[in-house]
């Protein structure tokens, strides 16, 4: 065989080795908690998921190349979720979303560690990223700096002096309650009452007669979606007037569903919203509503950034280099006016913590209203 025609045969097998490498999809396993107590917080997650997925996958993928998920269920069980991580590691996946539920992504994440595999987690335990782990992400505060923004609006803008703590007892629960309490005291409130209640109760009338004997200015509450509207309305039944704040679950739109008129007045600090007064998560919000008709909640937009969080950082690399692209996260910022999927401005620590505004709503006529906004925590207000 002659030289030029060499070279032509080993140019064909080349460029054809290329465009079979650019077709190759990249996977994705999305590790939700779609039944069971978290079923609520985890399918909003997988469709936030899903549709970044497909959004850019119109727009030609990342890199030339289209992404794929592989979808499972956690069934709101830690040890499933653990077993679930060890599967995607042996699938090979690039990265992996999820759990939300921080009780199981504490679990799981050590699989995701050990094989090296970016992760990106809506859970908000201060733990997670407080464990050395270069490949765990968060895509929500954690609770250790949204607690003292929390504490610090009872104490100067409602002018509170004790607070009702009412939590759901789990490791999501636990860790809020333990950061509350300390930042509590921190803003010189004192702490009334500390109420545990379970995962999946169905009875609040006993912690919500506790929280009004206690005689305190504001009730605090951290439970999962179906026990706040539970809650919200056992509140409504025994007359309870006083001001109710919590965190961003407590204003999320399943609860407000669930809980009806009895969530109107409800207060919450929130990371994310769909209310926000900004274009992309208003955008982000009709987009959403059209593809699953119905409103995402706050678990929606984390898992929809999530993918375009790794998207830029990918870019940033410019390879699919699990290693280098985990590496590339820490410090990084990301601006809407750079990759719009983002929805909010947000830059990530070297803990895999974010840091961008976030709001504080109440709930009037069954929608989230905007009260105000809060700045990013490395900026001053």
């Amino acid at each position: 065989m002659n030289s030029p025609l060499r070279l032509a045969l080993l140019a064909a097998i080349v460029g054809a080795a290329t465009v079979a490498a650019q077709a190759q999809t990249v996977k994705l396993a999305v590790i939700q908690e779609l039944s069971g107590t978290g079923a609520t917080a985890g399918t909003n997650a997988k469709n936030g998921i899903e549709l970044a997925v497909k959004e850019i996958n119109a727009a030609g993928g990342i890199l030339g190349r289209k992404l794929e998920t592989l979808v499972n269920d956690t069934q709101s069980n830690p040890g499933v979720a653990k077993g679930l991580a060890t599967k995607a590691v042996d699938d090979e996946v690039f990265a992996v979303l999820g759990p939300t539920f921080s009780g199981s992504v504490l679990v799981s994440m050590a699989e995701t560690r050990r094989a090296e595999v970016p992760n990106f987690t809506g859970g908000e335990a201060s733990s997670i990223t407080q464990q050395g782990n270069p490949y765990i992400f968060r895509t929500s505060f954690t609770q250790a700096s949204s607690m003292p923004k929390v504490t610090r609006y009872i104490a100067t803008t409602l002018k509170a002096k004790t607070v009702a703590v009412m939590f759901v007892n789990n490791d999501f629960g636990k860790g809020g309650r333990d950061a509350f309490v300390k930042s509590a005291d921190a803003s010189g409130l004192k702490v009334a009452a500390d109420i545990s209640t379970e995962s999946g109760q169905v009875d609040f009338a006993a912690p919500v007669l506790r929280a009004k004997q206690s005689n305190a200015d504001v009730l605090f509450v951290y439970t999962n979606e179906e026990e706040s509207a539970r809650a919200l309305r056992e509140l409504r039944k025994q007359g309870w007037s006083k001001p109710v704040i919590g965190e961003t679950t407590l204003t999320g739109q399943k609860v407000i569903d669930l809980a009806g008129e009895a969530a109107n007045g409800a207060i919450a600090h929130v990371g994310l919203t769909v209310d926000a007064p900004t274009p992309a998560m208003r955008a982000f919000r009709t987009r959403f509503e059209k593809e699953y008709k119905y409103v995402s909640d706050h678990n929606g937009i984390k898992g929809y950034t999530s993918v375009y969080m790794l998207k830029a950082a990918i870019e940033k690399v410019g390879k699919f280099d699990r290693i280098a692209v985990a590496k590339a996260l820490h410090g990084l910022s990301i601006t809407v006016a750079k990759e719009p999927g983002v929805l909010m401005d947000v830059s990530i620590d070297a803990n895999g913590d974010l840091d961008r505004e976030s709001f504080i709503v109440e709930v009037k006529n069954g929608k989230q209203e905007v009260r105000e906004t809060l700045p990013a925590l490395g900026k001053k207000s």
